[in-house]
């Protein structure tokens, strides 16, 4: 059994995560008791298998989005404590030995928000979200005025003041670039961790005309509201 860490928890929004989701909670427990499952309004075991592996678990009675559940994870943290969280994919992607690296690099003091770089050893990403992740980050980059090499992970720390009252427009995937931006925005200080990522048999929730679209519709909103 690791040292586990008592000021922070890890929120993972889930959906239709049935199969998968028991073993990620199991695996995170490894390093950090507090695991809170939000589940979006899955319609399958989800809720009751990240219950049975120890999670707590918020439950939508309908989808809401990403942008939501994050929220509602967000909010949770803060209003029981924590000094930071840790959002994970509730599809076992995210590998769970690499949290120790979130929390020694968090302990420097330097950032307030942590994201997971899959960029440093990408061969194995598919070919098309390989191509967009780069453009993503270069773009978002750019208009944060801080280098992230891999805006789309999701696999992110972030101290809990920094967070605190974040709303999202953004209801889908793009809340968490949208996230970034008011961050930056807020002058909250950005780094990176190089993660691993695990490749099985699932298939991505991501479309990536629609939600291509969407990320440039947000990005738009963005700028307009930063102007008002």
């Amino acid at each position: 059994m690791k040292n586990k860490n008592v000021a922070g928890c890890v929120i993972i929004p889930a959906y239709h995560e049935e199969g998968r989701i028991g073993q990620v909670v199991r695996d995170v427990k490894e390093y950090i008791d507090c695991v809170v499952v939000v589940d979006d309004g899955s319609s399958d075991d989800t809720a009751k298998e990240a219950t049975a592996a120890g999670a707590v678990v918020l439950e939508h009675k309908v989808n809401m989005g990403k942008g939501v559940a994050l929220e509602n994870g967000f909010e949770w943290a803060y209003d029981n404590g924590y000094e930071f969280l840790i959002t994970m994919d509730a599809d076992g992607q995210h590998a769970a030995e690499d949290l120790p690296k979130f929390l020694s690099v968090y302990a420097e003091g330097e950032y307030d928000i942590l994201i997971g770089n899959r960029m440093w050893d990408s061969e194995d990403m598919p070919l098309v979200r390989r191509l967009t992740n780069k453009f993503m980050s270069w773009l978002l980059s750019r208009r944060m005025k801080q280098r992230v090499p891999d805006t789309q992970c999701g696999y992110r720390l972030y101290a809990c003041s920094a967070i605190k009252d974040i709303k999202c427009r953004s209801l889908r995937f793009n809340a968490e670039s949208e996230i970034l931006l008011v961050l930056a925005s807020r002058n909250k200080r950005i780094g990176s961790v190089p993660i691993k990522v695990i490749y099985n048999d699932e298939v991505s929730k991501i479309n990536p005309v629609k939600d291509t679209f969407r990320f440039f519709r947000m990005l738009r909103k963005f700028r307009k509201e930063q102007k008002k």
